[in-house]
């Protein structure tokens, strides 16, 4: 862990802004708010103390986590207890790991990542090769996607995706199986007709069913005899 600390002219500050301190470059037209005649620069390096402090769910740190802050030092030759933010009105402060960052792998897109004080944290895509750039004050770190996460995505696409498609090719199968169970079950009750009375048939919906013509008997006198 390293920490480093520098005090500045607010006036010169904003004329030439500041090209090196720690891993941060300061642009000009950078003005402390509220105004303070000099701040004080606190850098800080968190080394192999970074990923103890912080971390971001689905990702892994590939660099040390960096951070800054400014404080009012006008009134004393200390650091001063105030502290300011920065009101950037040109270039974005910009944070070079260019000779910090340790990928291990290839085929990986890194992204700058901003850790707030409250413990939250944006990710945003580098605007250079390993520089993020800030208008405020934070800590800072590069992060790429854990290749463990990456699997188990990729498995539970792949998984959804055949469970889907056997679900569907099972679905086919069992209505085909059905279709021909039942038509099975019809050709068989035909044979069975033919081999009795002949009938008639009719069709009601998709189903051929056995009709007989309705005969009457005609009437008979059992006795001729009439008194």
């Amino acid at each position: 862990m390293e920490v480093s600390a520098i005090r500045l002219r607010s006036g010169q500050f904003w004329a030439t802004g500041r090209k090196k301190i720690s891993l941060f470059q300061f642009p000009p037209k950078i003005r402390p708010t509220p105004y303070a005649k000099r701040i004080a620069i606190l850098c800080q390096n968190l080394g192999n103390w970074s990923s103890y402090y912080y971390n971001v769910p689905g990702y892994r740190l590939v660099a040390p986590v960096v951070g800054f802050v400014a404080y009012d030092s006008s009134n004393s030759s200390t650091l001063g207890n105030l502290k300011v933010n920065f009101s950037v009105m040109g270039n974005p402060i910009s944070v070079h790991f260019s000779h910090e960052i340790v990928l291990g792998g290839k085929d990986l897109t890194p992204k700058c990542v901003k850790f707030g004080a409250d413990g939250s944290f944006t990710l945003q895509d580098m605007n250079e090769s390993y520089v993020c750039v800030s208008r405020s004050a934070g800590h800072f770190s590069v992060v790429v996607p854990k290749k463990h996460d990456q699997w188990i995505l990729k498995f539970w696409v792949l998984g959804f995706g055949l469970g889907f498609v056997v679900l569907v090719l099972g679905g086919l199968v069992l209505a085909a199986i059905f279709r021909l169970l039942r038509r099975r079950r019809i050709m068989k009750m035909e044979q069975q007709t033919e081999r009795g009375v002949a009938f008639d048939t009719f069709w009601i919906g998709g189903s051929k069913l056995p009709s007989a013509s309705m005969i009457r008997t005609q009437p008979a006198l059992e006795n001729e005899y009439v008194p």
